[in-house]
């Protein structure tokens, strides 16, 4: 049964998806600062936001605090990630 209901959980799916679609997006925007295995952990991203988004109403508030906090960490050491690959990018071509 798919039961989507309007609760904090989908907002959680839908702020993981555009993480998730942005840094897909860095593939277009800046090759230069993209891996090969960027695409494998989006697809994972992505599905996690789908899971979320779908089997969100199940979750007890520990559990929906668990998933921000994780959210909240994957998303930071992503965008950390990519900011430090752009500097790396930068300090090599000088």
């Amino acid at each position: 049964m798919i039961n989507i209901s309007y609760n904090p959980n989908f907002l959680l799916s839908i702020v993981l998806m555009i993480g998730m679609l942005f840094f897909y997006s860095l593939r277009i925007v800046r090759p230069e600062v993209s891996k090969e295995g960027d695409i494998f952990l989006t697809s994972l991203g992505l599905l996690y936001s789908c899971i979320i988004f779908i089997h969100g109403w199940r979750l007890d508030p520990i559990l929906f605090f668990s998933q921000v906090l994780l959210v909240g960490v994957i998303l930071s050491i992503g965008w950390e990630n990519i900011r430090l690959r752009g500097l790396l990018v930068h300090i090599l071509s000088k």
